[in-house]
Formats: structure tokens, sequence, C-alpha cells
């Protein structure tokens, strides 16, 4: 999965209609470079191919200009990056990173849903990497490794228990409440640059 993809396709879709000069400007100035990888070639190849892929539409408006929109394809992709991204714990943290970004396009109990699969995953594996830190034998060092991933997997999990604490005690406005900038076509009141 790309964090690009999901990134680029949320911006579009927040924005309702959007150029690529708008998303890349919104994505760098969050720091989408550091913490996803996002790179102005990057973000013009995924409107590329999301509207090759059919998940955006293009229109040309003068002078030479190119805006995207959200397809219904481009919402059930986006819906389904976006879920993955939450739900499952990968190595790569821009994915997250990415999910947290959109986070607020979910309904608050779908959120903590999704939330709750990760911190599932993530007990799992710390408990594995906990007990092959136990069973390991030779060479010795490689236990490093296994104590690695256990601290990792907890920190994980540590974090993922506040997050979910945090959304059911009511913080950050999420989609169908007051406020919540995650429903599509919202983000001109956010103060659009051109």
């Amino acid at each position: 999965m790309s964090a690009t993809r999901l990134l680029v396709l949320g911006v579009v879709r927040g924005y309702g209609r959007a150029h690529g000069y708008l998303i890349g400007n919104d994505l760098l100035s969050w720091g989408a470079g550091e913490w996803a990888n996002v790179k102005w070639g990057s973000i013009y190849h995924a409107l590329k191919q999301l509207t090759k892929d059919g998940c955006l539409t293009d229109h040309t408006t003068p002078p030479a200009r190119t805006d995207y929109e959200l397809t219904a394809r481009g919402e059930a992709e986006y819906r389904r990056l976006l879920r993955d991204a939450l739900r499952r714990p990968e190595t790569r943290p821009d994915l997250l990173a990415a999910g947290l970004a959109m986070l607020p396009s979910l309904t608050r109990d779908e959120a903590v849903d999704l939330l709750t699969e990760r911190l599932t995953a993530l007990e799992a594996r710390r408990d594995t990497a906990r007990a092959q830190v136990r069973a390991w034998g030779e060479p010795a060092h490689v236990r490093e490794l296994y104590g690695l991933w256990e601290h990792t997997a907890d920190g994980g999990a540590v974090w993922t228990r506040g997050l979910i604490g945090r959304l059911r005690e009511g913080a950050y406005p999420m989609a169908g409440e007051p406020g919540s900038p995650g429903v599509p076509g919202s983000w001109g009141v956010l103060g659009r640059a051109e």
C-alpha cells in the first residue's frame, strides 16, 4: 500500500476538487515529506496513476491547470486504504501516519474498531516476540532482534490503547460530528491556498 496514494486521495476528497499544486502544498506543509516520504514527483505520479485507475477524474481549467475529483471507485479505494492503514500494524510508519492524517474521515466508532484490531495484532506480535526471546538459543545476540520486536510492538500497543481511549472520550471531531474535516468537500473552510 502506498501512503502517497492514500494521502492524495484524502486531500482531493477533502477539497472535493483540487489541483496538483494545492495537493502537494498541503501535504508538504504537513511535513509529509518527512513522515511519509512524499515528494512532488510522487504526488504527480499518484495523480496520473489514480486517474488511469479510475479513482480520479481530471478536468482542465484555464490557464492549463488540471483539477481532480474523486470518483465512486476512488472513494472506495480511499476507504480501503485508510482502514488498512489503521488496522494493520506495518513495519513502515508512513502508512499509519497517512491513516492518522485522514482519521476524521471515519466515524468515531469505526476508528475505534479499526484501532482495536490494530491493538489485538500488536499484542499478539509482542507476545510472540517475547516467547522468541525466551526460547532463543544460539547465536545469542539474535535474541536482541526479538527483544526489539517485543519492545516495538509493546510501545505500539501502549500508544494505540491511549488513542482508543482519547477517541472514546470524545477527542477530535470525527465524520458525522460538528466541525469534522472528514466530510468530502469540507476543506474549503480550512483556507484554500491557490
